[in-house]
């Protein structure tokens, strides 16, 4: 460690002894299964990259917990808003919405609860990932009504334009594109897309009326 810290680092290379030290006393050693540090301490030292796990697990811990639920709480279900046109040849995706408030009746192993879901959404899977939960907290901003959305079975529906903001022309290598600024239903000015105007005059001519 020594040689290559000195042909790595030249003529500083004592410098950086505290930090070769470092490494070594908190490296794996073979010979006894751990590295010196947790040998002589009995337990790992805190670096700064352990400091990170540690904050990432309490981060986790209290998610977590944040996240449980009981029979009979009420919960929003995550939604995926998909536009209506293509790019590359995949549908585009906007920010996921929320839809409910729907009550939990039961709870599936530790991560899963089954929800009381509305006709409307009868060809959905009525069971969940606790990751598409939210606490029952009305935010208007967020939360929409799946009475008037298809829904699908995979939680996404179609999303449409509302109103056209901006136009303009995107120069390509041998061509001139134009495009429009959208704003789509469900989703704030700050969500708006540029999508080309072409393909959005095919789907939704009564936009450009």
């Amino acid at each position: 460690m020594l040689r290559a810290c000195v042909l790595d680092l030249g003529g500083s290379w004592e410098t950086h002894l505290p930090l070769v030290e470092f490494a070594y006393n908190n490296s794996f050693q073979a010979t006894i299964g751990m590295a010196p540090y947790e040998a002589l301490y009995g337990r790992k030292c805190k670096s700064p990259i352990h400091w990170d796990e540690d904050r990432q697990k309490s981060y986790a811990d209290r998610r977590r917990k944040d996240l449980e639920f009981s029979v009979g709480d009420k919960v929003f279900l995550k939604v995926a808003p998909m536009k209506g046109v293509l790019r590359f040849d995949k549908k585009g995706k906007l920010r996921p919405r929320f839809i409910g408030p729907f009550e939990i009746l039961e709870r599936i192993g530790v991560m899963a609860y089954r929800l009381a879901l509305s006709p409307e959404l009868a060809a959905v899977h009525n069971v969940f990932h606790i990751s598409m939960l939210r606490k029952y907290i009305h935010d208007p901003n967020h939360v929409i009504s799946y009475q008037t959305l298809d829904v699908q079975k995979d939680l996404s529906y179609e999303e449409t334009p509302m109103m056209i903001l901006e136009r303009k022309l995107h120069q390509l290598r041998n061509k001139e594109v134009s495009l429009v600024k959208i704003q789509w239903r469900n989703h704030g000015l700050d969500e708006s897309t540029w999508e080309k105007e072409e393909e959005l005059k095919a789907k939704y001519p009564e936009l450009f009326e």
